[in-house]
């Protein structure tokens, strides 16, 4: 009996100082990113790149560009997208350039607390100092909007941020981009397109139990999408079995028409709508020479 009263009132005591461990356990890095100039035409084409305008503005509810209320519900629970604005209180207009980086490359809040990796800053982490510069400069740009962020609707335990420290240290693992020596710098810019600012690997990647992309299936197609569909395969002996060409794929991704006549829909027209039509004709051409010619 005593045996078990002692278990009965410890177990809530160490519960709550592993919870309070997770709290304090610092993450992320400093971001020894200077004040670089940017470029604010070049940033806004990243941006387009990333889908920053897809996933933070919400068109269907009347929303102001950036400033957030996507909804995005998994099984985890609901996620809305955050106010991008430069508004101080609402969106990021108190914050640095430093805060931006450390954000968008390592999924850490300018309080020290982890993002879900609803946002897909695994892939952001592809970006140079530069890149993050000129991003900073086409943000800042961003009228602000005073709308408050919508808090996510998560499921217990995922509603406790602190838990998520645990999942980084499973799954999160940094990785910037390198470029393949041996092959073209076309095939290659299409690599730090498609592994890194667009995420595609985001939406056509399988995911275990825990919301982890499974690495060994990227890019061979995942279910249950937010939207409630599923994604196909695009490795390359997909895309080629169903007969994508280079100037199919680089076509679809700017006019959202396949070569059957049909139109991409959900959220792949999103991506097309609001991110790859904008993209240039050679930044098009590389996303579908690499998805066509890459191993896997």
């Amino acid at each position: 009996m005593r045996l078990w009263l002692i278990v009965a009132f410890a177990a809530p005591a160490l519960a709550g100082a592993a919870f309070a461990v997770l709290h304090v356990w610092p993450i992320g890095q400093p971001e020894a990113i200077g004040e670089n100039a940017g470029d604010p035409a070049r940033g806004a084409y990243l941006a387009r790149m990333s889908g920053c305008i897809a996933c933070h503005t919400n068109t269907g509810g009347g929303g102001q560009p950036l400033a957030g209320g996507v909804r995005l519900p998994t099984d985890f629970g609901t996620f809305y997208s955050p106010n991008l604005t430069t508004d101080p209180d609402h969106g990021i207009g108190g914050w640095t350039i430093q805060d931006f980086a450390a954000a968008l490359r390592q999924g850490v809040s300018p309080e020290g607390t982890p993002y879900y990796p609803s946002f897909p800053y695994p892939f952001y982490n592809a970006f140079s100092d530069q890149d993050v510069a000129d991003l900073w400069a086409a943000f800042k740009t961003v009228p602000p909007v005073s709308v408050p962020s919508k808090p996510h609707e998560m499921m217990p335990p995922f509603n406790l941020r602190a838990g998520l420290k645990v999942w980084r240290a499973l799954y999160h693992i940094p990785e910037t981009f390198t470029s393949d020596p041996e092959e073209s710098d076309l095939w290659n810019r299409g690599k730090f397109i498609v592994e890194g600012p667009a995420h595609c690997g985001a939406c056509h990647t399988p995911r275990n139990l825990l919301g982890a992309r499974q690495a060994e299936m990227a890019l061979h197609g995942a279910e249950k999408l937010p939207d409630g569909g599923k994604s196909p395969s695009i490795t390359s002996a997909a895309l080629k079995k169903e007969g994508w060409t280079v100037n199919a794929l680089k076509y679809a991704l700017q006019t959202g028409i396949m070569p059957n006549g049909d139109v991409f829909g959900g959220s792949m027209g999103e991506v097309v709508r609001d991110g790859t039509a904008f993209l240039s004709d050679e930044d098009r051409t590389a996303i579908a020479t690499y998805l066509l010619e890459r191993d896997g």
